[in-house]
């Protein structure tokens, strides 16, 4: 098991603005403290059960928006917890946490209700992906919208949104349009050669056909730049940048 996380992704939050809140359900008290500790990284709030009858009163109080439920408790089995935490909350997502790998364990914790399913050993990393997953699809949470904003000058693109404006007017751009800006923005006042841009939008190198970075640098202009004051720079022989007009 691993204990990296990654803060590099848009931060998550309850639809009232709270912290999204997570209760981890295992036996292994280091193992929900390793848990509680990557929950708590991400700026959640994790808190903690050892059995089932604490896992069911835990959620009456915390009114969770996830749960991380281990199959094998000391009192009662997970299937029998998850019930239980159907009648308080019926629509909260269960990922099923257990040493169990065979194929029949996995059908039984879904057909009971859980929405997904890890097996130990496990990374952290791959608990918060699949919780983060589960939480998106519930509703019960949304990307912050001030992290899912790139600004450079007037220029605003929303992450989640694909949406770009700038000096408040609405620019359509196609997906590769999209991209290319996003890379742009990330970086702004930064000299980005062609083959940075097209091993991070193309994901692959065209060889000879390094002018399609040209083309599609043209395209971005003509939207962006176009009647206003220029913020989409070349510099010769090295590459790209995007910074404010001046």
């Amino acid at each position: 098991m691993t204990t990296s996380t990654s803060r590099g992704r848009t931060e998550l939050r309850r639809t009232d603005g709270s912290p999204v809140r997570v209760l981890v359900v295992d036996d292994e008290s280091s193992l929900t403290e390793l848990l509680s500790m990557a929950l708590r990284y991400e700026g959640w709030e994790a808190r903690s059960a050892g059995d089932g009858a604490g896992a069911v009163s835990a959620a009456r109080a915390f009114r969770p928006d996830a749960v991380i439920l281990d199959v094998m408790l000391p009192d009662m089995d997970g299937l029998t917890v998850l019930a239980r935490l159907r009648r308080e909350l019926p629509d909260v997502p269960v990922l099923f946490l257990t040493a169990r790998d065979a194929v029949e364990d996995r059908i039984a914790g879904l057909t009971a209700g859980g929405d997904d399913y890890v097996t130990k050993p496990f990374s952290l990393e791959e608990v918060v992906a699949r919780l983060r997953g589960l939480i998106r699809r519930s509703g019960r949470a949304a990307a912050a919208r001030d992290e899912s904003l790139l600004v450079v000058g007037d220029l605003t693109l929303d992450e989640d949104s694909h949406e770009v404006t700038r000096g408040g007017t609405s620019i359509h751009l196609t997906a590769t349009e999209f991209e290319l800006l996003r890379y742009l923005m990330r970086n702004p006042r930064r000299v980005l050669s062609k083959a940075q841009i097209l091993d991070r939008v193309w994901s692959y190198d065209f060889g000879g056909q390094a002018n399609v970075v040209e083309l599609y640098i043209s395209y971005l202009r003509r939207k962006i730049d176009a009647g206003r004051t220029p913020m989409i720079h070349t510099r010769r022989g090295a590459g790209y940048l995007i910074k404010p007009g001046e």
